[in-house]
């Protein structure tokens, strides 16, 4: 129960509290680029999301078994513990560019029309920094981590899915704004980017709105409430002053 919890939070947190674009301000060029219709903006968000996530699952691996300090699979090879993150960022940057190499192939042999829509921000996913910064994450919680604090695949995926899917909900909804306001009277000089960042800053300030679930969460998954019957007081026939045992697991 308390790992389910904590993948819970993981999700939660990637997806709404720290939201990749709305929070970190990371992924902002397909952001502002690719959300002029809703149809190209879930093509995107789904892209970044297959991307993040083929991203995580290797970037975790070769942290895990080759790179961090003491690494198993390191140590078994040289006969001793070598550090090899310094070349975290080298092999970050080898993982992205060939997971968006085969999104790309994919989306063009499939869905041309799509590819075309995408345009330049296709390849584009290569410098997507929400995409590297997901990796820097995975590496923050298994390089740098304690050993009984080290993310496991499970966890490192959940941030990556969730991210994904917290630009996709981020860009959709930047898209059908922006759909709204090409019928609206913009000012000359605030149209195109101008009016797309101050949407974006509202939604941002939005999204702070969810400050706090997870402090609520974690609180539900580690602490059991029993809240007995309201018993009734002889004397006044009022019902007592309730009391609440709460009990730590």
């Amino acid at each position: 129960m308390e790992h389910l919890g904590s993948l819970i939070l993981v999700a939660v947190g990637a997806a709404l509290i720290n939201n990749f674009v709305l929070h970190y301000f990371v992924g902002i060029c397909p952001f502002i680029g690719v959300s002029r219709r809703l149809d190209t903006a879930f093509g995107m968000g789904c892209a970044v999301t297959f991307v993040i996530s083929i991203a995580a699952l290797l970037s975790w691996t070769f942290t895990y078994y080759v790179l961090r300090p003491g690494a198993p699979l390191t140590s078994a090879i040289l006969g001793k513990d070598v550090d090899l993150s310094i070349l975290n960022y080298i092999v970050y940057i080898f993982v992205i560019a060939s997971s968006v190499q085969l999104v790309e192939m994919y989306v063009r042999k499939f869905f041309p029309s799509l590819y075309k829509s995408f345009g330049v921000y296709l390849p584009l996913i290569t410098t997507n920094c929400a995409i590297l910064f997901a990796c820097l994450e995975i590496m923050k919680h298994v390089s740098g981590a304690n050993p009984s604090e080290i993310w496991g695949l499970d966890k490192a995926l959940v941030l990556a899915v969730f991210g994904g899917v917290g630009f996709t909900l981020a860009i959709v909804i930047m898209a059908g704004i922006r759909q709204e306001l090409d019928l609206c009277d913009v000012p000359e000089s605030l149209r195109g980017a101008g009016i797309t960042l101050i949407v974006a800053g509202i939604l941002a300030m939005a999204f702070m709105g969810f400050t706090g679930v997870d402090r609520n969460l974690k609180d539900a998954f580690s602490k059991n409430l029993n809240v007995p019957a309201t018993p009734i007081s002889s004397a006044t026939g009022q019902p007592k002053e309730l009391t609440y045992n709460v009990r730590q697991k």
